[in-house]
């Protein structure tokens, strides 16, 4: 045909949801960085820009140049040319930390301003960017897929009642889960600014005296999985009162108070024999280092929580399994936005 054609024509009905949605309005009204030349491209195209190369499958900066010589889609979004990959990089040297917080905190803060629904879940978690080459922050730490290589550990809020993320922190491949939770957490708060948090659910890695008493200190509920230590594993394979809820899967609770706890916690106890549920989540014990001659534990995989809730246990267990959804958020920033995938140089 005789006219230009774009096999992202798509794109247009995402565009017209953020017209919709005045979101030019908010990102020029958050504090973006100011180019330095008149002759410098508008920070409202290179994010639209970015957006548009991302949905285009880009995953790295040199991608970006799919929008620039998409001239079909260059008129789609209303520009006389398309940036090149390299204006993208220039302007985002301008973001520096302090930059981040200022124009990503009132994001989200009018973002969520706008949800009518209140009362949310909030779930917490972490995890691991294989970075090749020498990454600014880019360290060796806890490397499940690729030990022994540099990465970067990112920490996670997420809102799992309307699947959105709340909250992202970069972070050196080293430290583990916890390390600056707490003014993570707070930093999460404040862009809920005005939004009640009912429930926060984490995994082990957050299992810290500090965080149970800040979670408690703020008055905000949880259940946060347990890190396994030889008192916990007492605790589960020398229980005896186990209520059956379905075949193979058994739960107990018990009261349970940690070296350098002011206080005892309740502790909600869940066993799943491995014969009846093979793909059971949890730990196996096969033998405890003082009592390994009591009984046979290994044919079952156990999990435990702590909570404060006065729920009942089985409620209190299918509430943290639907803390499993974050996983999927993780596996949409990194497969379909390359999350891991653009350079970070700095």
């Amino acid at each position: 045909v005789n006219k230009e054609i774009t096999p992202f024509g798509g794109l247009s009905l995402f565009f017209k949801m953020l017209a919709k949605c005045h979101f030019e309005e908010h990102v020029m009204q958050s504090g973006l960085p100011l180019q330095g030349s008149n002759r410098g491209y508008k920070p409202i195209q290179l994010i639209l820009g970015l957006f548009a190369g991302v949905w285009c499958g880009a995953s790295c900066f040199g991608h970006l140049d799919v929008v620039r010589y998409d001239a079909a889609l260059c008129d789609l979004l209303g520009w006389e040319r398309g940036a090149d990959h390299r204006a993208y990089q220039r302007y985002l040297n301008k973001f520096s930390q302090a930059v981040n917080q200022r124009v990503f905190g009132n994001l989200f803060r009018c973002f969520f301003s706008e949800l009518k629904f209140d009362n949310y879940t909030l779930d917490f978690d972490s995890t691991v960017m294989v970075r090749e080459g020498s990454q600014e922050g880019a360290a060796k730490g806890y490397n499940p897929k690729r030990p022994g290589r540099l990465s970067h550990h990112p920490l996670l809020a997420f809102v799992s009642d309307v699947r959105m993320i709340a909250n992202y922190w970069l972070r050196p491949g080293n430290p583990s889960a916890s390390t600056n939770y707490l003014s993570f957490l707070e930093d999460t708060l404040s862009k809920l600014e005005g939004k009640r948090v009912g429930l926060v659910r984490m995994d082990s890695g957050f299992f810290a005296k500090e965080i149970l008493d800040y979670l408690e200190m703020k008055g905000l509920h949880y259940i946060i999985a347990c890190r396994f230590n030889n008192r916990i594993k007492y605790s589960l394979t020398h229980e005896r009162k186990w209520i059956e809820l379905t075949d193979g899967l058994e739960i107990s609770e018990t009261i349970y108070q940690a070296n350098g706890w002011e206080k005892p916690r309740r502790i909600v106890m869940v066993r799943q024999e491995i014969e009846k549920r093979p793909k059971a989540a949890g730990k196996q014990i096969k033998q405890l280092e003082l009592f390994e001659d009591e009984q046979d534990f290994g044919k079952y995989r156990y999990s435990c929580f702590v909570t404060d809730l006065d729920l009942p246990a089985k409620i209190v267990y299918d509430s943290y399994r639907g803390r499993a959804d974050s996983e999927n958020r993780i596996k949409e920033l990194k497969n379909d936005f390359s999350i891991d995938d653009f350079v970070t140089n700095n």
